[in-house]
């Protein structure tokens, strides 16, 4: 055996006795019967690697969103949702265009929670998606770690020029999600002339979705660009805080 990898499962075993609530790391160590310097290590990769969040010093480690998606289980993502789904209702309603909340699940881009305008001529888009293929997918994919990136791209290898044609190179990919991060934004235009916008969103700093409106090229004027953005980028906040709080 690895005696780190059984430390660290004892770790995720521990904390996933009560998913309801956060554990010091005094409480993690002494009920694992560990030295506190392994211990806080161990935690800190698990952090980082998203399958435990850290709530502050005094507040302690709780369970992250890749210990739920490894059972595909949803209560990671109806916290979420909760945060979000008044929020998403309200900017859906100044826009009449369709909302969406995504977090990448099974290596795609997977809707966890969408609000429909009542248009005639809807966007519609599969709960599950190309990373590649979506502002959301592309937005996410940019805000993963250098690791967590490579090993995704490791698997479902690069986009094609039909789907994106500035990423289909190691370099060109790599250029265009150092400029949505920096940007803090993913604009996309599909060939069937469907604009995406997408912004971060974040706990505790870490990105943790992306929220997302989809409409036709015809109702998104440069001006009216300009103000999904912004009411897109005000929203994310306000789920920001939520999600603190």
């Amino acid at each position: 055996m690895v005696l780190v990898v059984v430390k660290a499962l004892d770790i995720l075993e521990y904390i996933a006795r009560d998913a309801d609530r956060a554990y010091s790391l005094t409480e993690i160590a002494e009920g694992l019967n560990m030295h506190q310097a392994t211990c806080v290590n161990i935690l800190q990769t698990l952090v980082e690697k998203s399958y435990l969040e850290h709530l502050g010093r005094k507040k302690g480690y709780r369970l992250g969103p890749m210990a739920y998606n490894l059972t595909n289980n949803l209560s990671y993502s109806q916290h979420l949702v909760t945060a979000a789904k008044e929020v998403m209702e309200s900017l859906t309603a100044r826009f009449n265009e369709t909302s969406i909340l995504g977090v990448i699940r099974n290596q795609k881009r997977f809707i966890v929670h969408l609000v429909n305008s009542d248009q005639d001529l809807q966007v519609r888009s599969r709960t599950e998606r190309s990373l590649y293929e979506t502002a959301t997918g592309r937005l996410l994919l940019a805000y993963l770690s250098p690791r967590e990136r490579d090993s995704l791209i490791a698997n479902i290898g690069l986009p094609s020029s039909i789907i994106w044609p500035e990423a289909d190179t190691q370099a060109g990919l790599e250029g265009e999600l150092s400029k949505i991060q920096a940007e803090g934004l993913c604009v996309t235009l599909s060939p069937t002339h469907i604009i995406g916008l997408a912004v971060p969103i974040r706990k505790q700093k870490q990105v943790v979705a992306s929220l997302s409106i989809f409409l036709p090229e015809i109702r998104c004027s440069f001006t009216r660009q300009k103000e999904i953005v912004q009411a897109l980028q005000q929203a994310a906040q306000a789920i920001n805080e939520r999600l603190d709080a």
